[in-house]
């Protein structure tokens, strides 16, 4: 029998049917993954951005349409990852915007239709610079096309039905809308994944509910369906894929242009949305720190994600003659025995985590001064790790107490948190480390390395003020030791130097600088020249660590 209404009830059904079917599905996906950059992860971010909102569905206890469309909405603008995932969050926001109208908790067919429009304006909306040939003209076209067959439309099966048979029509169309699709000889990605959730949604009408399955997908001569390899090198202008939420700290006074403005001038494939008190930036930039840094001004950081695109196109060229699925090896790992201590730590920048793994760092949960873990992510982390003892480095601050909560969490795991404030503070208590030893004793010595050893931090500042008497303005160079800014000047240099200045004297012996990504050769050769200078005897090691924000960080004992 056909549904003359969207229920609460049957729209979960549907929408967790389509997050299934693009999950099962979302290898393909990938595969056509050529723009706005050929990296390889559209059916991936869609997928865990919808599988994000559905995690949030299955816990709300309601039969509404109009709750179970708001909690979809939030639960996957948090988990939006990707150009493609934002957007689509952006549709179902869209969705909710005119399901809220409903007085009652089932859409009627016209109010899904609207529901429907809604969804792809709001899409529109949310995309600096929209481009037709992408997911966008899929919503758009699909949707326009049963507004104006709405009046002979009087199920929703047939509006659905319409809507991903246009939506297959405008798919198959969108080579000839971009050029890149059409060098690549694929269809658009987004879309691709778009259909995929649509069809899901129309099987649950018809009664056929998915299971989760493995998702796979053996490329054929299909046309449109050859892959991003066909591009083969490629220009990526911006290398970053950069993604972050911000809680508002006044959301009545920000103007989503704010970020808007300036990030236009430092990226592309900008998507910027505001709902209620959290902003979603997405954008490809080669700086984003500076994008991180500029979202501070107004709130605090809640998520990020930072991934190179360059690295992710290359593997996919590494691979492309390669089979996608080989058979796996049947034989068991043998079980790795128990250890004596794990040692958890958190920090960001791919060198700074290899060089704290050379260490003995048995587990590294990306993060620092932006980008906070929860205690989540500390329990889940103690929990696969198969110790006797275990000791977690924070590395900051405002993430000791979120480390400290496992000490209620996990009362049967013998845990020690060590307060460190910084990475440099982590780094050098690893050296007093001694896994013949015993824990309090293990404690004691890299607590004690802590309480002697001088860490500082050179990095920018993003607005002017004063701060203990050090006159700062935006743009300028800070340098920080002690959790204090001890200079500020116009000179990344010379604010290195001088933050040396402060920390080292001839009773210290080591140093060393971990470099960051926006690090000068001969700038840091006059950082070591100025150590040396300080103290002849002193010996200097550098670490290039491929941190954002600080270009240095220094350690020294």
């Amino acid at each position: 029998m056909a549904n003359q209404t969207v229920s609460g009830t049957l729209f979960k059904k549907m929408v967790t049917n389509g997050a299934v079917n693009l999950k099962n599905n979302h290898k393909e996906i990938d595969h056509l993954n050529v723009f706005p950059v050929p990296d390889g992860d559209t059916g991936t971010n869609m997928q865990m951005t919808m599988m994000a909102g559905i995690k949030e569905v299955n816990s709300l206890d309601s039969q509404s349409i109009v709750d179970i469309s708001k909690i979809l909405s939030r639960g996957l603008l948090m988990g939006a990852r990707g150009n493609s995932g934002v957007i689509l969050s952006q549709f179902f926001r869209g969705v909710y915007s005119e399901i809220a109208k409903i007085d009652n908790g089932s859409a009627t067919v016209q109010e899904f239709i609207q529901a429907l429009v809604g969804g792809y304006q709001m899409a529109y909306r949310a995309v600096m610079d929209p481009v037709e040939g992408t997911i966008l003209t899929v919503v758009r076209e699909s949707a326009e096309k049963v507004l104006r067959e709405s009046s002979k439309l009087n199920s929703v099966e047939e509006v659905l039905k319409l809507y991903l048979e246009q939506a297959n029509e405008t798919l198959i169309r969108t080579p000839e809308l971009l050029p890149v699709l059409k060098e690549a000889g694929v269809v658009d990605s987004g879309g691709a994944g778009f259909i995929k959730i649509i069809e899901g949604w129309v099987m649950a009408l018809e009664g056929q509910m998915l299971n989760e399955s493995e998702a796979s997908f053996q490329p054929t001569k299909k046309e449109h369906y050859h892959g991003a390899e066909n591009l083969g090198a490629v220009d990526i202008k911006f290398g970053f894929c950069t993604e972050f939420i911000v809680k508002l700290h006044k959301p009545e006074k920000f103007n989503e242009n704010f970020m808007k403005d300036p990030l236009s001038q430092m990226g592309d494939s900008l998507v910027v949305v505001t709902d209620d008190d959290l902003l979603k930036v997405h954008v490809h930039t080669n700086q984003p720190g500076v994008a991180l840094t500029l979202a501070q001004k107004y709130g605090d950081l809640q998520t990020i994600k930072i991934e190179n695109m360059r690295i992710q196109h290359s593997n996919i060229m590494e691979n492309a003659d390669t089979p996608l699925h080989q058979e796996e090896n049947q034989l068991k790992m043998p079980k790795k025995p128990k250890a004596k201590f794990g040692i958890i730590a958190v920090a960001s920048g791919t060198g700074i985590q290899d060089a704290f793994k050379e260490l003995g760092v048995d587990l590294i949960i990306d993060g620092g001064q932006t980008m906070n873990p929860s205690t989540e992510s500390f329990v889940k982390a103690i929990e696969s790790l198969n110790c006797d003892h275990i000791i977690i480095l924070p590395n900051n601050k405002n993430i000791i107490l979120s480390a400290e909560q496992t000490l209620d969490l996990c009362p049967d795991r013998s845990i020690r948190v060590l307060k460190t404030k910084s990475i440099a503070q982590g780094y050098s208590s690893l050296m007093a480390f001694d896994p013949t030893q015993e824990l309090d004793e293990n404690f004691e010595s890299m607590t004690e390395i802590v309480s002697n050893m001088r860490s500082g931090e050179v990095t920018y500042a993003v607005r002017d003020t004063e701060l203990n008497g050090v006159s700062i303005k935006n743009g300028d160079f800070i340098g920080i030791t002690k959790g204090e800014i001890k200079l500020s000047t116009p000179s990344r240099l010379n604010t290195a130097l001088g933050l040396l200045d402060d920390m080292v004297d001839m009773d210290r012996e080591i140093i060393t600088i971990f470099y960051g990504n926006d690090a000068d050769e001969d700038e840091l050769d006059n950082i070591v020249a100025h150590a040396k200078k300080l103290n002849p005897d002193i010996e200097v090691e550098t670490i290039e660590g491929k941190q954002d924000i600080y270009t240095y960080i220094f350690a020294v004992e």
